[in-house]
């Protein structure tokens, strides 16, 4: 196993830990690794109820990367209206977004060909 590949396994580990925190819901992570001409390596994508859990998602993903791996994200935009936070680890982008806006936009089926991991929650 390369060293990328385990350090990106662990940033993924971390930046679910920061989702399942304040309990961010339909959680996928899109391996792009398999696909052509793609800006990073995965996308992690959850939704929260509100602008204010959005807001505690990105806080608590920031957090707990930013402690445990000390590592910070190269860009963070949205969180103004937090109803489309993305987060962008440069390997991985995190979009996290309210309910109504995810299912507006649907990334996922824009990356149809991405292998696609769903996360259980039990909360």
């Amino acid at each position: 196993m390369t060293k990328k590949k385990n350090n990106t396994d662990i940033l993924i580990t971390h930046i679910i830990e920061g989702i399942e925190e304040v309990k961010g819901e339909n959680i996928d992570i899109l391996d792009l690794r398999e696909i052509e001409n793609t800006v990073c390596d995965y996308f992690i994508i959850c939704d929260g109820n509100s602008n204010t859990q959005v807001n505690a998602i990105v806080n608590s993903i920031q957090k707990i990367v930013s402690k445990s791996l000390k590592e910070k994200a190269w860009h963070v935009e949205g969180t103004e209206n937090a109803e489309w936070v993305l987060i962008d680890y440069v390997d991985i982008v995190v979009h996290v977004f309210q309910k109504h806006i995810r299912e507006f936009y649907d990334i996922e089926s824009l990356w149809g060909d991405a292998k696609v991991t769903s996360i259980e929650t039990n909360y």
